[in-house]
Parts: structure tokens; C-alpha cells; sequence
């Protein structure tokens, strides 16, 4: 019997890029992973240069894991990313800046406004399903025409990490329909298609890419790319896609009500739909495959602030969570708002700043790092019950992310959520998400619950999370109590980086 091949998925991420190498029956044969670092020219900027993040990792990480396959055949790959983000290119496809990244790049806050009002908030809320903010594409296209005219004024394409890969490895200038669900307000949700008269306003003179289906084979790797990449030439690509989505699709986030919980640098939450749900504070958006529709939330901060923490404590990670497992519920009277960054949803205020409530000098690394972790779980059930006001009630809930390790951040979540977390055996996330993908796209019909079945579940402690309630309650109380003080200060900070 001939080798059906193996399937290559490479995610690139806010951090890292991570690839892996799977066979047909989801059993992962290799991994690879490359850290990077984004870049903040101005306060409120978060960027990717394209050419030494996105293209060098994915030469690397092809590059070692078509040796990882030792000679078996490679039948498809699958490429997915940060996003939306907006990277202007000229008509050759070479970058003209570095991109700007999805909602943690709030530098398009006046042209979120103007936009706003231009369109009408009902009618961009109506036909792209998500109110403009920070996380929308077409706020940024304002913002480089107006400040940076030289390039937009060159910009023929625009690309996202996926698609710009895409064109990379097989000349295909195509966008999945869900990342473009997100470049709000150039997509018509509904009818699944470009909104061009708002897309030529936005963003004139500029070729939209062909829209496919994440699941859609949109080409096939050329000789040029083979030679520098190592894959075989002719390998069939698919669309690719967002991250977030294909790390659902990893964990077999796809019924009505399933709701996936990512934890990583932000944290992200992503519940699949029958029908569209527009509500403000939350973003609605296209599925990864035909007919389905997600609602999505997203923190601008979560694992970056225990990244903060640790850079000024030192240690290792495995310290700081054992130390904080050791004190209980409430972090000893902390309470921490984790706006670090601004926040996306369901509070879209790119000047929120951060909070530490209730700090006494008998207060350590311990109850900090604890108060991190709690601050980001009051956040979620925040999220979580925006969801379900905007009538998408969760069912159930799947926990995927670098963050799952160790168990501590779960539990606390579980606990301030009353829910029932669901851990899949593969949590590396969306490369591996990728690899299903281009499994489905060569017609193998995968069988996710045996790619990625459930490891673990957990579950919350009703005595935590009776004293949670009573902690959440003065966290939704703490942002509008603070919020001016924010503001002013989040000014202060742009006027003094």
C-alpha cells in the first residue's frame, strides 16, 4: 500500500512560530519551534517585519521538519498566523513597512471614530458583524494613508502572515474568508464576499486576494520556493487561516456552543456558531469551514503580564507557579485589573492601563503572580458572559495554549467560572490545528476526537468559587471607578514614551 504522506502545519505567532510534522492518523512525528520578538516604535505600535520574522521562521522550521520526515513523503501543508494584521505590499508582493499587528496595536484609535462615523455603528455592526476597534483592519489602512501617504500610496496588495506566506511558497494572492471576516468594515459577513464599495474607501487602489475556505488547496509550492524551503515541489497549500481558529479546529472546537479558551501571550476565546450573532464589545466572524459562524473575544494581555512579572522577579516559570499555588483564593486582598495593553472585549479601550488593587508591602511574588493569574480569569468569565448575552450561550468549554501546562492558571479559571474545562491531549496549538486542515483539505477526513482526544478535565472548587464571586464583583466595579485616571495617564505615557 502506498504512503499517503505526512502534513506539515507552521503557525506563526505573536512570540514564536511553531511547525509540526503529523501523520494521517494525527500522531505529531516532529516539532520545531523559533522564538521572536515584536517591535514597538512608538507607544501603542506592536509590529512584525515579514521578511526576518515571518519567512525566516518558516525556512527554519521547513526546513528541519522536512529532515524530521526522514524521507517519507510530505502530502500537504497548512499555514496559519497572528491576525488581522495589515501588511501593505506593492504588486510583486514585497512588503512596503512591517506589519501592523491585530488589537494589541492601538494606534488607529481616531480613525476607529472617523470610520464609525462614516459607515453608521448599526450598519458596520449589521454587514461586517464586529463594531470597529482596535483589532479591525481598515481603522489601520485609515491611519497609513493619513500618516505614513508615501506608502499608501504604493500599496497594491495587502497580506496577513498566512496569505503572505501563501504567496511566498506558490504565487497565489488569496485570504480565507474568516481572516477577512476580521478585516472589518471591507467584508460582508453574511453574503461571504468582499464589501468593495467600503473596501474602495478605505482602501482605494489596492486588489483585494481571492477569498477561499481555510480547508480549500489554493496552490501548490513552485520550484523557487521548493529550493529554498526544502519542500517538494508542486506540495498542495491550502488557504490557511487565523491562528485562534485553527487552534479550535485542533481541539475539535466545531459544534454550536463548543467555546475554545487559549491561553498564551493574550488570551483568546473563540465559540462556534450556527448563525451570526453581531453584538457590540465582541467580534462575530466566518467559521473555518463553509456555513459556520464564530463569536469571538480576545484579552490584550494574559500571559504577557506573567511574562512581565517574571522579568522582574527572575526564576523560571515552574517557581513563580508553584509559589503562587501555595496561596489561596484572593491573592491575600489583590486584585488586579490585567488592561496592561488596553483591552479588546468586552471593554474596547485601548487606553485602559492596568490596576493593582489592595498592595500592602506584606505582599510578594507569590500573591502578584497569583493576582496575574486571577485578574486574567475574571476576564474571561467577563467574556464568557458577554457570549451569552449576545445569545451564544457556551456548552462546551476546550483549553488549549502554553498556559494549560501546570495546571494552576486552569484550575483558577474553572474556579472563577464555575465551568468545567475540557484539556486535549496536543496543546501545542495551531500548527497542529494546520496540519487538520490540510488533512481535510486532501479529502482524508480526519477524525479529530482520535487526533486530539480529551486528556484531562477540570473542574471548579465551590469553596473558591464562592470567594471568587465576591472578588469579581469588585473587578467589574474597578474598571468604570478607574477609567478617567486611565485615560489620563494613558495620555501621559503617548505624550512622555
Amino acid at each position: 500500500m502506498a504512503d499517503p504522506g505526512l502534513l506539515l502545519g507552521i503557525d506563526i505567532g505573536t512570540s514564536s512560530s511553531k511547525g509540526v510534522l503529523v501523520d494521517p492518523q494525527g500522531t505529531v512525528l516532529a516539532r520545531a519551534t523559533r522564538p521572536h520578538t515584536t517591535s514597538h516604535p512608538s507607544p501603542g505600535w506592536v509590529e512584525h517585519d515579514a521578511e526576518t520574522v515571518w519567512w525566516h521562521d518558516f525556512l527554519a522550521l521547513s526546513r528541519e521538519l522536512v529532515t524530521a520526515a526522514a524521507g517519507r513523503p510530505i502530502a500537504g501543508l497548512a499555514v496559519s498566523g497572528i491576525g488581522p494584521v495589515l501588511l501593505p505590499a506593492d504588486s510583486d508582493g514585497r512588503p512596503l513597512r512591517p506589519a501592523i499587528l491585530y488589537g494589541v496595536d492601538t494606534r488607529a484609535t481616531a480613525e476607529i471614530a472617523e470610520l464609525t462615523g462614516e459607515f453608521g455603528a448599526d450598519a458596520v455592526l449589521s454587514r461586517g458583524g464586529s463594531a470597529l476597534s482596535s483589532q479591525a483592519v481598515g481603522p489601520k489602512w485609515r491611519w497609513l494613508a493619513r500618516h505614513e501617504p508615501e506608502v499608501f500610496e504604493r500599496a497594491r496588495l495587502f497580506l496577513m502572515a498566512s496569505s503572505y506566506l501563501v504567496l511566498r511558497l506558490t504565487g497565489e494572492y488569496v485570504l480565507d474568508h474568516h481572516s477577512a471576516s476580521q478585516c472589518d468594515p471591507m467584508y460582508d459577513l453574511r453574503g461571504a464576499r468582499w464589501a468593495e464599495d467600503w473596501a474602495a474607501a478605505v482602501a482605494p487602489g489596492v486588489e483585494l486576494p481571492r477569498l477561499a475556505w481555510p480547508t480549500e488547496v489554493v496552490g501548490r509550492v513552485t520550484a523557487a520556493a521548493a529550493s529554498v524551503t526544502g519542500l517538494p515541489e508542486g506540495l498542495p497549500v491550502t488557504a490557511g487561516t487565523v491562528d485562534a481558529w485553527a487552534e479550535a479546529a485542533s481541539a475539535g472546537v466545531s459544534a454550536p456552543g463548543d467555546t475554545m479558551i487559549m491561553y498564551g501571550t493574550t488570551m483568546f476565546l473563540v465559540q462556534v456558531l450556527a448563525d451570526p450573532r453581531p453584538g457590540p464589545g465582541l467580534w462575530t466572524t466566518r467559521g473555518v469551514v463553509p456555513g459556520t459562524y464564530s463569536l469571538a473575544a480576545g484579552m490584550a494581555t494574559s500571559g504577557a503580564i506573567t511574562d512581565w512579572l517574571r522579568g522582574l522577579f527572575g526564576g523560571e516559570f515552574t517557581e513563580l507557579v508553584a509559589a503562587a499555588a501555595e496561596v489561596p483564593a484572593g491573592s491575600r486582598g489583590l486584585l488586579m485589573l490585567p488592561y496592561f495593553a488596553g483591552e479588546r472585549t468586552p471593554v474596547p479601550d485601548p487606553d485602559a492601563r492596568g490596576v493593582l488593587a489592595g498592595l500592602t508591602t506584606a505582599h510578594g511574588r507569590a500573591e502578584l503572580y497569583r493576582a496575574a493569574l486571577e485578574g486574567t480569569a475574571y476576564g474571561v468569565r467577563h467574556n464568557l458572559e458577554a457570549m451569552a448575552a449576545a445569545g451564544g450561550a457556551a456548552g462546551r468549554l476546550v483549553a488549549v495554549g502554553g498556559g494549560t501546562r501546570g495546571g494552576l492558571w486552569t484550575r483558577i479559571v474553572s474556579d472563577v467560572t464555575r465551568a468545567e474545562q475540557q484539556v486535549p491531549a496536543e496543546t501545542i496549538g495551531a500548527a497542529f490545528g494546520d496540519a487538520l486542515l490540510a488533512a481535510v483539505a486532501l479529502g482524508l477526513e480526519p477524525d479529530v476526537s482520535s487526533w486530539n482526544p480529551v486528556a484531562t478535565v477540570v473542574r471548579p472548587d465551590p469553596a473558591r468559587a464562592d470567594v471568587y464571586d465576591e472578588f469579581y464583583r469588585h473587578y467589574r466595579a474597578l474598571y468604570p471607578s478607574t477609567v478617567d485616571t486611565m485615560h489620563f495617564l494613558a495620555a501621559r505615557q503617548r505624550a512622555n514614551p
